[in-house]
């Protein structure tokens, strides 16, 4: 009876010990947990992410010309007509010059990123879906300041488009470093500079929309020599070299 109840016992214990090696949690009143293996292996490709960003960053693009307005032929009867119709879309070729030149700056700043990165998890999946969730929005914050470039609210809503997908992108870089997703190979100076390139736009894109209170022209102005800058500047810095 003795062996009976040891050899019982044993069992019992190989049973044990081989669920908690196959079940990813303990069963608590009868109902096991969800297992976390799925949320560990989600989003290891960025391959596929990076290709995702390039289609929503081909649509954008694509939206904000298709958002123009060309006058129409009953709008137009002569040389002089058409060059006024033409002049008169100036908001509409600015905003649209200035929104190309912010979804460049923000893909090559994602790929940047992206290019350093070993491997990717299921939190830094969410948070460049939630950078190309603000991404999509671009369209409708330029043709908004395009028919209202002369408001104070309209810019301001076009810079907080600016905002939060520079906020996305440094809170990627900032957690892909604390979840030790970077490549070994990257210099220090590069972790570095990634972070400090991103709070210096966005903290020069706060300046200009700032003067919107003085002049929304002005403010303007401001936000595109700070989109040429990152844009060409250090470009030319190179080619001097």
């Amino acid at each position: 009876m003795a062996l009976d109840a040891l050899a019982a016992t044993r069992a019992i214990a190989a049973h044990i010990t081989l669920k908690g090696r196959f079940s990813s949690a303990p069963d608590f009143g009868g109902r096991r947990q969800v297992p976390t293996l799925y949320n560990r292996i989600q989003g290891r490709n960025l391959e596929r992410l990076a290709a995702l960003s390039d289609g929503i960053f081909a649509v954008a693009m694509t939206l904000l010309v298709l958002d123009l307005h060309i006058p129409t032929a009953a709008q137009v009867h002569n040389e002089g007509e058409l060059l006024g119709a033409l002049c008169a879309m100036g908001p509409q070729w600015l905003t649209y010059g200035m929104s190309f030149l912010t979804l460049g700056i923000f893909w090559a700043g994602q790929q940047t990123q992206l290019n350093q990165l070993g491997e990717g998890s299921r939190d830094l999946t969410w948070i460049h879906l939630g950078f190309l969730f603000s991404i999509t929005l671009m369209p409708l914050s330029t043709r908004l300041l395009a028919e209202f470039i002369a408001y104070r609210l309209a810019l301001g809503i076009y810079w907080l488009n600016i905002f939060v997908p520079g906020a996305m992108l440094y809170w990627s870089w900032a957690y892909a470093t604390r979840a030790n997703l970077i490549k070994s190979d990257t210099p220090d100076e590069v972790r570095g500079s990634i972070c400090r390139r991103i709070l210096i736009a966005q903290s020069l894109y706060a300046a200009g929309a700032a003067l919107c209170f003085f002049s929304n022209w002005i403010s303007i102005a401001v936000i595109v020599l700070v989109q040429l800058n990152y844009a060409i500047a250090p470009r030319l810095t190179r080619a001097r070299g």
